[in-house]
């Protein structure tokens, strides 16, 4: 079972199949790790953005998320942000990709990763106050207040983390192919497939009904014309800044 609000079991493949690594979102990623030889990933899923040329250690506390690692990956230590298994400095760096709004306890979590982590740590998150920004929050406001519900503020992150943090907006490309949302800022298309909705947990969060709702407004302005009226500019942008966003501390305070 998950550690946070959302069983990853059932949703396992979904996620393997569509939150695939990005390598333009990768650089950034791997730039912030700088040079480090030995990486933590924490709440590290199927595996997404981990380093290949280094050595990793990944963690993991859902079984079905661990089951779709694939072969190429290390194995994932079965454990929780707050209660890491290793050494005060252990590590000479640490990642958590799109997985703190799933700790039930995001500052000990993070301080916890700091604990273990000689120098930087790397936090790919969505920053609260963005995103309801986004075109979704027209057809979906239910998921925007999921959410925002759900994400730490970058506040609290930068103080949990301590030291000195700076924060990266990710310039997503308009053909990402990791599918959090704004991924699909210039493909709305994408949104009516049941399967791409599952593989992001904050629809979880949205009822059946409203759910329904959403897709079927969101139908109905793509055959219209009415989405394009409105946002069809974003179609042609080669990258969007939403919410998306790496925060990093850069060494132990």
């Amino acid at each position: 079972m998950s550690a946070g609000d959302v069983d990853y079991d059932p949703i396992a493949a979904a996620y393997a199949k569509h939150r695939r690594t990005d390598p333009r979102v990768e650089a950034l990623v791997h730039a912030a790790l700088g040079d480090a030889r030995t990486v933590l990933n924490v709440g590290a899923g199927t595996g997404s953005y981990e380093p290949a040329d280094r050595h990793v250690v990944a963690v993991e506390p859902s079984a079905g998320m661990r089951a779709q690692r694939p072969a190429h990956r290390v194995p994932a230590v079965r454990a929780v942000a707050a209660d890491l298994p290793f050494d005060d400095g252990a590590f000479d760096a640490a990642m958590a990709m799109t997985t703190v709004h799933q700790w039930p306890d995001v500052r000990a979590g993070l301080r916890e990763v700091r604990r273990v982590t000689r120098g930087p740590v790397v936090v790919l998150t969505f920053d609260p106050d963005r995103v309801g920004d986004f075109w979704l929050a027209h057809y979906a406001p239910e998921l925007v207040a999921a959410d925002v519900a759900r994400l730490p503020s970058l506040a609290v992150l930068t103080e949990a983390l301590g030291g000195d943090v700076t924060v990266t907006y990710v310039p997503i490309p308009r053909d990402c192919t990791d599918a959090v949302t704004e991924a699909f800022y210039a493909r709305p298309e994408m949104f009516l497939h049941h399967e791409v909705r599952l593989a992001q947990s904050a629809w979880l969060f949205v009822t059946p009904e409203a759910q329904a709702r959403a897709v079927e407004a969101l139908r109905a302005d793509l055959a219209s014309g009415e989405w394009d009226r409105r946002w069809g500019a974003l179609r042609d942008r080669e990258t969007y800044a939403g919410s998306w966003c790496l925060v990093t501390s850069a060494g132990a305070p």
